[in-house]
């Protein structure tokens, strides 16, 4: 933990030059990314005296909360954590500094059962089919994961018509919590979204044949109040001494 402090010091010195003051940094940041945020954050603030105000929202969707209505809206931000492709969207709309663009994790799509049920078997295409047929209820989330489980993985199943009774959307909450609940008897979400919570049991990642992908990435808003703390941040986030916590919430490294 020192030498990880040491080199975030030397970092945030070199990206801020020796006349900077401490800052409060306004992060916005999506669900996927968010636990190695959320635990990666303090370090940084530990460092260098700049304080975080974060604001949580999906990477979109029509949610209030959602990062690109909050932009549309007027909020300010330092920093905007989120899906590859919706950062790239903000990037031409004119919102986002394209060079300020940074990679961040890969993140694959997992599932949760209620704590104490079997977990099913997953394993192979041909099982996770039979385990969602014989499901009673399947939820799946209203970001990247979610639109991709019903847009096209049941349809790659070639279950679609048989999930359309039972599958739901679950809209701005972790799908986990309503797993939890009992409401549904099995959830798909990302799995750094599926591990924080309590009450339910992670079978396992989607077979990577039928497994999607997402790249999250952060960038620096225009009007960014901050630019270059941000850009200390975003550089820390992905520096190599990061990576074990970025690994250990269930996110995947970005190859370099």
């Amino acid at each position: 933990m020192r030498n990880v402090l040491h080199s975030l010091a030397l970092l945030a010195c070199a990206s801020l030059g020796s006349t900077a003051h401490a800052e409060q940094l306004r992060v916005m940041t999506s669900g996927g990314f968010t636990a190695a945020y959320q635990a990666l954050g303090p370090k940084f603030a530990a460092a260098t005296g700049n304080t975080l105000d974060t604001a949580l929202g999906p990477s979109m969707g029509q949610a209030p909360e959602a990062i690109p209505n909050r932009l549309a809206r007027g909020e300010k931000a330092d920093v905007v954590i989120m899906v590859g492709y919706a950062l790239d969207e903000l990037i031409r709309q004119g919102k986002v500094d394209p060079a300020s663009r940074v990679e961040l994790a890969d993140s694959r799509i997992g599932m949760v059962v209620r704590a104490g049920a079997p977990k099913p078997d997953i394993g192979s295409v041909e099982a996770l089919k039979k385990t969602l047929l014989a499901a009673q209820s399947v939820a799946y989330s209203d970001s990247a994961s979610g639109v991709y489980v019903q847009n096209q993985l049941f349809k790659r199943l070639g279950i679609d018509e048989q999930l359309k009774p039972k599958a739901s959307m679950v809209a701005k909450i972790p799908v986990a919590t309503e797993v939890a609940k009992g409401n549904y008897q099995v959830g798909f979400q990302q799995v750094s979204e599926l591990l924080p919570v309590p009450g339910v049991s992670f079978v396992g990642k989607l077979p990577e044949s039928v497994q999607s992908v997402t790249r999250f990435a952060a960038g620096i808003p225009l009007n960014a109040q901050h630019p270059q703390q941000a850009k200390a941040l975003l550089a820390y986030l992905a520096a190599p001494d990061a990576q074990q916590t970025v690994q250990a919430t269930g996110l995947d490294s970005v190859s370099r």
